[in-house]
């Protein structure tokens, strides 16, 4: 099967930028890091081997990113308060009420621990299978599975507390 990196990168670019962008927090990050991610997919498409392209794509963004982070994590940004004032143009109402979702279910995820965080992010937000998102990971699939069910329970057990008044911290 020859593969087209054209219709590879428009069946994926959108779960890849979504995957991305809870990764690092930042759209600007998040864009270059799938700029990156199918620079790399370029440059290897010849050893592709079969399989699931999703999540060979994820598992090449999900390096990007750690190469990246690995990369940037000394730099500081001193001056982050004078880019907060910035905003783009006033949202309409029903975005605003897709926003204030998506930052529920953003800043749920980000109490996660790490692992378990990438374990439902993959899995449940960007639907690989448990095969594919423990690949992704570099982990047994067995252990993606206790990952991703301690994800889950973490998350209900602090949606239960919201909602009974209290906050885990």
């Amino acid at each position: 099967m020859k593969l087209s990196l054209d219709r590879i990168y428009r069946a994926h670019v959108r779960d890849l930028s979504r995957f991305l962008l809870f990764l690092c927090r930042d759209p600007h990050t998040a864009e270059d890091l799938v700029q990156e991610t199918f620079f790399r997919a370029y440059l290897h498409l010849e050893q592709y081997r079969g399989g699931s392209v999703k999540s060979w794509l994820f598992s090449i963004a999900y390096r990007a990113y750690l190469d990246h982070y690995r990369k940037h994590r000394r730099v500081v940004v001193k001056e982050q308060r004078f880019f907060a004032g910035l905003s783009a143009e006033p949202a309409q109402p029903d975005a605003l009420i897709v926003w204030e979702e998506i930052r529920e279910i953003v800043r749920l995820l980000h109490h996660l621990p790490e692992k378990q965080r990438y374990a439902v992010l993959l899995h449940d937000i960007h639907g690989l299978s448990q095969a594919e998102a423990a690949s992704v990971m570099n982990v047994a699939t067995s252990h993606f599975k206790v990952l991703l069910f301690r994800g889950r329970q973490a998350i209900r057990r602090r949606k239960a507390g919201e909602h009974d008044g209290r906050t885990e911290r």
